[in-house]
């Protein structure tokens, strides 16, 4: 059966997850964590991505971006992915995989989702009961997007930028998001979608899709086909 196409929508953000083989590690000392936001800083710049928030665990990694073409996204993880198997066999002597198969993604396109995969991804090491506290990790973008330290090359997603006037009022009301942390509902609707492939958004969003892709992009939703499959303004679809 062949792969399920994944849907990219450029301009649309999207909530990213790859783990490592069998759910082994992929970070083996503070080296490697360094390395693998060095080349995800040089690689979202040259391959039009804009990247909003992430969270380097042990054995996986999640990314919210938004690509600004058709293969962005593509040609970023499959750069990404390459580029530091092949620095973590060099310096650790390894050969063979290192990633689980493909990585999972899901679109987030209304700001009730952008804003909760925001957290979703900095909170997650606090879920896993690492820290107690996401300011305590030092592999996530939470001290960019919440405290006072600057990061160049995170982007602030429009829905971010709509919680304040300035950057001080946005990064208090994302801390008060924080603290009022994730509903149990929405938590599974990130989960689900972003391993089932599916959409986060707007109903009227996700209808247009279904329409266009022929394809469900919901959860228990069936798609139907369209004569005019592929000449929806909004829609550009990318396998991996």
């Amino acid at each position: 059966m062949p792969r399920q196409r994944r849907l990219i929508v450029p301009d649309v953000a999207v909530h990213i997850v790859q783990r490592g083989n069998n759910r082994a590690p992929c970070f083996f000392g503070l080296g490697d964590y360094r390395l693998y936001l060095c080349l995800l800083q040089q690689l979202a710049a040259a391959l039009d991505c804009s990247l909003h928030a992430y969270c380097l665990m042990t054995n996986h990694v999640h990314l919210l971006l938004t690509p600004g073409s058709p293969d962005a996204c593509k040609g970023l993880m499959r750069n990404l992915g390459q580029r530091y198997v092949q620095y973590i066999n060099r310096r650790y002597g390894r050969t063979g995989t290192l990633w689980e198969g493909r990585y999972r993604s899901c679109l987030a396109q209304s700001a009730r989702y952008v804003l909760a995969c925001y957290r979703y991804i900095e909170l997650n090491p606090v879920r896993a009961g690492i820290v107690a506290d996401p300011a305590d990790y030092p592999w996530s973008s939470y001290h960019s997007n919440a405290e006072e330290h600057s990061n160049p090359w995170l982007t602030p997603h429009p829905e971010f930028v709509a919680l304040g006037d300035d950057p001080l009022r946005r990064k208090a009301a994302y801390r008060t998001l924080i603290r009022e942390g994730i509903e149990q509902a929405i938590l599974k609707d990130i989960r689900e979608a972003t391993f089932g492939g599916y959409t986060l958004g707007s109903e009227a969003f996700k209808a247009e899709l279904t329409l266009v892709c022929g394809r469900p992009v919901s959860r228990g939703r069936a798609g139907r086909k369209s004569k005019n499959r592929g000449q929806s303004p909004i829609l550009a679809t990318a396998r991996k």
